[in-house]
């Protein structure tokens, strides 16, 4: 969901709190959390007494177009355990149940799951076409005629959005000893963020806008099928089933609207303390006593006017005082303009000589910001020289940079750089080497298998050869065993297969099985392994060397140099940088000082200016309380004035009171009766629409809807 909505929820659904509370992340979000659902092998249905004490807290979120058309269903539970209880039966209508918090699982046992709590709660939600029980429907209209959202988008004009909402969710009730339909009561709320350069005179008929100079938040609540239930003439009670916004607008585009629908603000009702009209009335009595408190005050200001009046004289008498308190101010002004002279000329000598010395600072500082540029500047040149490819050193930034290198090049991390360089270029010199090692491998392997061929052509040339003389290879081996066989046999035998041997048709054959093998992928495969074993080897025998050895040794040397280098150009730097700065402050401080010095001296000589101008203001003075003693009278009429209207403000309070607030009282009075059974039945309603998706008998629920329409962009 985009931010906008986001930003809506902030700022209305924050009003719904009240009516539900938490569950709402999901749906401003759309995150889901893994699944770790295990279904197992169904066992009979439980007693349902087993949900006593947990309460199952249900959020439906309803995914819909731009004209409030149902697209999706998702249910979000939440079984609170309080009473730690090891199993829980659930009824549920949900399908595709996921769990979203912790991995718990669940059996089927009939109608029911049972879900292995272990003492925790449960979170879970799942999929579920169902009629809803409170029905929403998004109209748009451009200069006062119908249009579809998708036609609307990017268009300007007057625009009227209206959003109307349909109660379903209709229980048989008896009043007055008579059967009727009554809804399940619900209170709705639609939030909406305007964006003010699309949105402009924006008017909500049915709700509240604030404009924050960007954006202009509008929500705007609603009873659908409240007015049916309660029986009440809209003309004497009107109550809200839709909400519309209209607005001048230019390129259309509006994000996704939230709507949130809940009947817990009618379940929280408590009707079991309304037992007359006496006790509903108190709330009207409340107002009236409001009014009386508010007639009260007037009644005092009107007192206290009148004492003001009758302290009138007193003030007659601190104007004469204040006209003699006026010529001691005048003589004191004489001498603080003598003063203020004085002063002027100090201040004018010091803002002199902090100009002149004001006036070496920028050579100074320039100065020391070219040393301090020269010094980078060869820092720079070294680090490049020792072949480190670092960030150009500024005053800003070298400290950190250095700091860095110094940091990361401990002797763990120098050492594993060094032996990592060394084993790569090996590494690269091996490598480069693959093809000739391959083919001594593949020549070492060759003769191998040539071997191998050659024993084995050998002994079917001699099973040949012995067959000739009538004998098997069993027979003459157990001949020879026994010295039955003498060795010139043998060695005629063996001089045979010899000869045999030599014939160009058993070498062709040997090279003919040879080259079969050396064919087989699966000696290639062979030869690519033994061609990897002996690199490796290579590898290993050349980082064991004492030349490779010695070269780490070196470059290990070389680079605890350069850190030391590095750590004394850093040092050296800082050093410069310390004594940058305190000059910086110093050349400001002389500058501060000019400027308040040159201000001293200006003040000063506005202070001698104003001293005089005061001197002479205080002879004004004193002829001013003159003519405010002679003023007094006038003081006196305005009070007894103000005191009157006082009078006329506390008895118009108290008019308003008998005329305006008691027919108001008078109204309501004896017509609450049927309202006072209306209520009752409706509060009972509401207390009983536990669940959406479905509850167990004995367990407790509460459930509210969050509905979501889908943006219209241009």
């Amino acid at each position: 969901m985009k931010n906008g909505v986001k930003k809506i929820c902030a700022a209305a659904i924050s009003g719904a709190m009240l009516l539900g509370g938490a569950g709402a992340t999901w749906a401003m979000t759309g995150v889901r959390q893994p699944a770790a659902v295990v279904q197992q092998e169904k066992s009979p249905a439980p007693k349902e007494k087993e949900s006593q004490g947990v309460v199952k807290d249900e959020t439906v979120y309803v995914l819909t177009g731009a004209q409030g058309q149902v697209q999706k269903i998702i249910v979000s539970d939440w079984l609170k355990n309080s009473m730690g209880s090891a199993a829980i039966p659930d009824r549920s209508e949900l399908t595709e149940v996921e769990t979203t918090k912790g991995d718990q699982t669940y059996t089927d046992q009939g109608d029911m799951r049972v879900w292995d709590a272990q003492g925790e709660d449960i979170y879970y939600q799942g999929n579920l076409q169902k009629e809803l029980p409170v029905t929403l429907s998004v109209t748009y209209k451009l200069d006062s005629r119908e249009i579809s959202p998708q036609n609307l988008a990017g268009k300007s004009g007057r625009v009227s959005i209206r959003f109307d909402y349909q109660n379903n969710q209709f229980q048989t009730v008896e009043i007055n000893d008579k059967k009727e339909k009554m809804a399940v009561p619900f209170a709705v709320l639609t939030g909406m963020l305007l964006d003010n350069e699309v949105f402009s005179n924006v008017q909500v008929s049915g709700g509240r806008t604030i404009n924050d100079g960007s954006r202009t938040i509008v929500a705007g609540i609603a009873f659908p099928g409240l007015r049916d239930n309660l029986k009440m003439d809209e003309e004497k009670l009107e109550i809200p089933d839709s909400l519309e916004i209209q607005a001048d607008v230019k390129n259309f585009k509006l994000d996704n609207t939230v709507t949130i629908a809940t009947n817990q603000v009618f379940s929280r009702l408590d009707m079991d303390e309304v037992d007359s009209e006496e006790d509903l009335t108190d709330l009207l009595a409340q107002l009236t006593d409001a009014m009386a408190q508010l007639t009260d005050g007037s009644s005092q200001l009107y007192d206290g006017l009148c004492t003001l009046l009758d302290k009138s004289g007193q003030l007659a008498d601190g104007v004469d005082e204040l006209s003699n308190g006026a010529g001691k101010l005048e003589d004191g002004a004489g001498e603080l303009s003598d003063g203020a002279g004085e002063l002027s000329s100090g201040a004018a000598a010091l803002s002199k000589g902090l100009d002149q010395l004001a006036a070496n600072s920028s050579t100074l500082t320039d100065g020391a910001r070219q040393v301090f540029a020269a010094l980078l500047q060869t820092a720079d040149t070294q680090l490049a020289a020792a072949g480190l490819n670092l960030p150009k050193l500024t005053m800003e930034n070298y400290a950190q940079v250095l700091g860095g290198v110094i940091s990361s090049a401990g002797p763990d991390q120098v050492l594993d750089q060094i032996e990592g360089a060394a084993l790569d270029k090996v590494t690269q010199q091996v490598e480069e080497r693959q093809e000739e090692i391959k083919e001594a491998v593949t020549e070492a392997v060759q003769q191998q298998v040539a071997g191998q061929v050659t024993q084995a052509v050998r002994e079917t040339v001699l099973e040949q050869v012995l067959a000739s003389q009538g004998m098997t290879r069993q027979q003459y081996e157990a001949g020879v065993a026994s010295g039955a066989i003498d060795s010139a046999t043998r060695a005629a035998i063996e001089s045979a297969v010899d000869a045999q041997m030599e014939d160009p048709g058993v070498k062709g054959t040997i090279g003919a099985q040879t080259d079969a093998q050396m064919a087989d992928p699966k000696m290639e495969g062979m030869i690519a392994q033994k061609t990897r074993e002996q690199m490796d080897l290579l590898i290993q025998q050349a980082m064991g060397s004492s030349d490779v050895k010695d070269q780490i040794s070196s470059a290990i040397d070389q680079a605890n140099a350069g850190l030391s280098a590095i750590a004394s150009l850093k040092a050296q730097l800082d050093s410069y940088n310390a004594f940058y700065t305190g000059l910086i402050q110093y050349t400001g401080g002389v500058s501060t000082a000019q400027s308040g010095a040159a201000a001293l001296s200006s003040g000063a000589g506005k202070l001698a200016s104003g001293a005089s101008t005061l001197y002479a203001g205080t002879r004004q003075l004193r002829e001013g309380t003159d003519e405010l003693a002679d003023g007094v009278p006038a003081l006196i009429d305005g009070v007894t004035q103000l005191r009157d209207g006082a009078k006329a403000l506390s008895e118009g309070l108290a008019e308003f009171d008998q005329k305006a607030v008691q027919k108001i009282v008078d109204a309501v009075d004896g017509d609450l009766e049927g309202l006072l059974e209306r209520l009752r039945e409706m509060t009972k309603l509401s207390r009983d629409y536990r669940s959406f998706s479905g509850i167990s008998d004995g367990m407790d629920g509460q459930v509210k809807f969050i509905y979501r329409t889908e943006s219209v962009q241009g």
